[in-house]
């Protein structure tokens, strides 16, 4: 199905067989009604580049911020988030991609996208895919909505599945797991927006007493720093409570680590998971924000990370742990804090969908581990097939 012309553009059906070997078709859904749609879009290109084009035919299936489906005409080629921000702003509002327009079918077999010309003679496409790599940041995408659609589709997904994306992406539940299984975090509150709106003082008291400042205030549910802020003082907390609860109405109030050092570790697997090595992140400003992360280029990356082997040792066991505790599949990028003067480590989150550009920390961390960035692509498919095989085994009828 030829889609749209021109260098970048899909290939014609028969494309799709390669020699006598069939590619598998690779459906790619990116950007997404988030705060990190341009994250999306920068890992979604690194991902579609970096497939053996040998053996899978890229698919890219976008969401726009409005939450509308498309199959783009051209693949995603942005580097970075930044570039993405940077063309968004030179289109002065136009459109900077067209594409069929596109619905995932919602139940088994057959075609499972159908996509759409609208005009004077609407015509409509079938299109079947062997497996989707899901590349959506935050709400919408990686809290399990877009899992569940894949589950009633039965079509092979790369990732955690509806339960462990849903509770990963949910900061506050994620850490009621990890209190139950005696993980260590830091000292947190949870304050629902509208609680604060009718009684700020209550919660201003709270959070000195229980916590004491610095605190870290955050959305619930959402990823990349947004919403983030560093409070030093009661005098700040009400500008940073606004802030958070612009992006959901649940907000996580956390305990600052002391002179905290970010490390994080890249987890890969179903059932057994292996942990890559520790890397750790230098930010350039106070903490690693989205500027810090996205838009500087002045934070630093350290991989491995330079801490004593034990330690190293230690942060992986336990990224492994975060992983099952989750019940997650596939990948998962898990993220601590350690006291710098202790060595004390918290975890932090669970990033069941991570930052996937060539130059995220996931990828870095498992080429650093002897897994270059094409072979990690391969795994992921793998463990996403072996996964779906095994639902399959799986009886639902009694009778």
């Amino acid at each position: 199905m030829a889609i749209g012309p021109g260098a970048g553009s899909l290939e014609p059906e028969a494309s799709y067989i390669s020699g006598n070997v069939k590619k598998l078709r690779v459906g790619v859904i990116y950007g997404g009604r988030s705060g990190e749609h341009e994250v999306s879009i920068a890992s979604a290109a690194a991902v579609v580049q970096n497939l053996d084009k040998q053996r899978y035919a890229p698919i890219p299936i976008r969401i726009e911020k409005d939450g509308r489906w498309l199959i783009a005409d051209r693949l995603p080629t942005s580097a970075s988030a930044a570039e993405v921000i940077e063309q968004g702003k030179s289109a002065s509002g136009k459109r900077l991609l067209r594409g069929r327009e596109a619905h995932l079918v919602a139940h088994p077999g057959g075609d499972q996208i159908i996509t759409i010309e609208r005009g004077s003679t609407p015509s409509i496409t079938g299109l079947a895919l062997d497996v989707v790599f899901p590349v959506l940041h935050g709400p919408y995408g990686e809290d399990g909505t877009v899992q569940g659609l894949l589950e009633l589709a039965n079509i092979p997904y790369v990732g955690a599945g509806v339960l462990a994306s849903s509770v990963g992406m949910d900061k506050a539940v994620s850490k009621l797991v990890f209190t139950a299984k005696k993980l260590p975090i830091a000292k947190y509150l949870v304050v629902l927006r509208q609680n604060w709106t009718d009684n700020p003082e209550r919660i201003s008291k709270a959070v000195r007493s229980h916590l004491g400042y610095p605190v870290f205030v955050k959305p619930a549910n959402l990823g990349s720093s947004v919403g983030i802020s560093k409070v030093k003082s009661p005098s700040q907390l009400k500008a940073a409570m606004g802030v958070a609860g612009e992006y959901d109405r649940k907000i996580v109030v956390e305990a600052a680590v002391p002179n905290a050092r970010e490390i994080e570790v890249a987890v890969l697997g179903n059932d057994h998971p292996e942990a890559s090595v520790p890397g750790e992140i230098i930010p350039s400003r106070e903490f690693y924000d989205y500027q810090a992360k996205y838009l500087d280029d002045d934070s630093r990356i350290v991989i491995p990370a330079k801490i004593p082997q034990k330690t190293a040792a230690e942060v992986q066991r336990l990224a492994i742990e975060v992983f099952l505790s989750m019940d997650c599949a596939g990948m998962a990028r898990v993220d601590f804090l350690m006291d710098g003067k202790t060595g004390k480590l918290f975890v932090n989150e669970i990033n069941t969908i991570p930052g996937f550009t060539t130059i995220s920390m996931f990828s870095k961390m498992w080429a650093a581990s002897g897994v270059s960035y094409p072979q990690l692509l391969d795994k992921l498919i793998g463990l996403a097939r072996e996964r779906h095989a095994e639902k399959q085994q799986l009886r639902t009828s009694f009778t």
